[in-house]
């Protein structure tokens, strides 16, 4: 077998077939969101906004979390230095 119909079947062609005509025949405005559309103050618009702010809020979160923790390792490795250097002056 050759062409589309020998690598993916025919039934899987017949689907693939369906999804691009189904697509090429809906009205770009059934593929737009309510922003890109533009109607920005609808409740859709709205809570993909707080969706979106809550993703950055979790990201800013763990970058915090990740330099803090730098942080404690080298105050930490400081402290371990300080006390290494006490030791061995009184030994």
């Amino acid at each position: 077998m050759s062409g589309a119909r020998g690598l993916i079947g025919a039934r899987g062609f017949s689907r693939a077939l369906f999804i691009v005509v189904a697509l090429l025949a809906a009205p770009r405005a059934a593929l737009a969101c309510p922003v890109c559309f533009g109607n920005s103050d609808s409740p859709m618009a709205i809570a993909m906004n707080m969706g979106i702010f809550m993703m950055l809020i979790v990201v800013a979160g763990m970058l915090a979390a990740f330099a803090y923790f730098f942080i404690y390792l080298m105050r930490r490795a400081k402290l371990v230095a300080a006390k290494d250097m006490t030791e061995g002056i009184a030994q």
